[in-house]
């Protein structure tokens, strides 16, 4: 199973593409955490008000300036991602990260509070006012919302077995057993051990094969050694494989792609091998990141032999439509973390992701092909989950 390595395409280009999304990025990101701050100082005055503070708006303002000025701390610690101690991860960036996280699931509501509480309380005849009680209600909810979050529901996995009918399997895989994992981002939201884990679970299933979509890393490359541990540590009849993601590249993809070759892990950048079983022949390919204009399509399917099906790995669902169109019988996908954020027991069609995303979470067909985009087991962003429980996945192909 040689296969040949997909070279860099102009770093330079893509590390100042990166740097200068990234900065928007940033930019937009401190104007909504100043914007979801006001309820919450708000809230947080009128609580010092009721605790009889002599200056409750000092107290209001300076809990708003601590909350914006971590935030900025926050993110720049993460970008790139780096190692720190644990006792900064858990007295520092979990407890701020709820915070943040509740601030944000204030601002709706209080919205809507901001709207509709001073019609009642013209209906009532009552003198109009902002609704800071109820801001601060809010947040209070919020934070134990937050709370289970960020310390239990993002690292309470699932074992989740699937069957997938696949057009065109040969009768020989037929019950054939692929261990999906995707979004793993170790790193200091998800270190090594609570990863090894997620190894272990999908090694206690004896998969034939073993696939890792992407973002393996979340940014960086202090944690390159760490998750080259987990990934190796999988075990698969037909060999582990792994894509590449776009957080992959927020640091030097190459040099991760190497960590993982170095433990067993054949690592497929638009290419792809035939696995043989009993006589049987299936095409595994791979395209590389779209996020960084890597991916190739066309070369990842090129040396498919006439009539074989075909299982591809592509991180980002977004390549669906054209995959199936090439030919792919089997997409497996994440990048999406199944929005991350979802209404529990509707999480496949009410999740964040519903707004940038077509393919979220789940299985999709589209003619002979069919998609299954996994909801990750790491996080992005702010380490929370909630309504959408990390996964490792079973499929078990099916012929039809």
């Amino acid at each position: 199973m040689a296969t040949a390595a997909a070279p860099e395409v102009s770093p330079s280009s893509h590390h100042a593409r990166r740097r200068a999304r990234m900065g928007r990025f940033l930019f937009i990101l401190v104007g909504i955490t100043l914007a979801m701050h006001i309820p919450v100082v708000l809230g947080v005055v009128e609580l010092a008000r009721r605790l009889g503070v002599a200056t409750p708006w000092a107290v209001g303002v300076a809990w708003g300036g601590l909350g914006v000025g971590l935030f900025v701390g926050r993110i720049r610690a993460g970008m790139p991602d780096r190692r720190r101690g644990r006792a900064i991860v858990w007295l520092v960036d979990l407890p701020y990260f709820i915070h943040w996280c509740a601030a944000i699931l204030t601002l709706i509501p209080a919205i809507v509070e901001t709207l509709v509480l001073p019609l009642v309380q013209l209906a009532r005849g009552e003198p109009v006012h902002l609704p800071v009680g109820a801001y601060l209600g809010t947040y209070v909810a919020g934070l134990a919302v937050s709370a289970y979050g960020v310390l239990v529901r993002r690292k309470w996995f699932h074992v989740v077995e699937r069957e997938v009918r696949v057009t065109g399997l040969p009768q020989a895989f037929d019950g054939f057993r692929v261990a999906h994992l995707s979004d793993l981002h170790v790193g200091t939201h998800a270190p090594r051990a609570r990863a090894l884990r997620w190894s272990r679970a999908a090694n206690e299933r004896a998969p034939d094969l073993a696939l890792v979509t992407g973002d393996l890393v979340t940014s960086g490359n202090a944690f390159d050694d760490d998750v080259a541990d987990v990934i190796g540590a999988l075990r698969a009849k037909h060999g582990v494989f792994s894509s590449m993601g776009n957080h992959d590249y927020f640091g030097e993809g190459e040099a991760l792609a190497g960590k993982l070759r170095q433990r067993g892990v054949t690592v497929l950048r638009n290419e792809g091998v035939v696995l043989e079983k009993d006589g049987a022949r299936l095409w595994l390919a791979a395209i590389d990141d779209v996020w960084t204009r890597r991916d190739d399509l066309g070369r990842a399917m090129a040396g498919r032999p006439e009539g074989v099906a075909t299982v591809l790995m592509a991180h980002d669902p977004k390549s669906f439509d054209a995959a199936a169109d090439a030919g792919a019988n089997l997409v497996l996908s994440g990048h999406t973390h199944g929005g991350q954020v979802a209404v529990p027991l509707l999480a496949r069609t009410l999740n964040l992701a519903r707004f940038a995303y077509k393919y979220t979470l789940g299985f999709y067909r589209r003619g002979r092909a069919t998609l299954y985009v996994n909801p990750g087991l790491g996080t992005t962003g702010p380490p929370f989950r909630l309504g959408v429980a990390p996964e490792v996945t079973i499929l078990v192909l099916r012929a039809g």
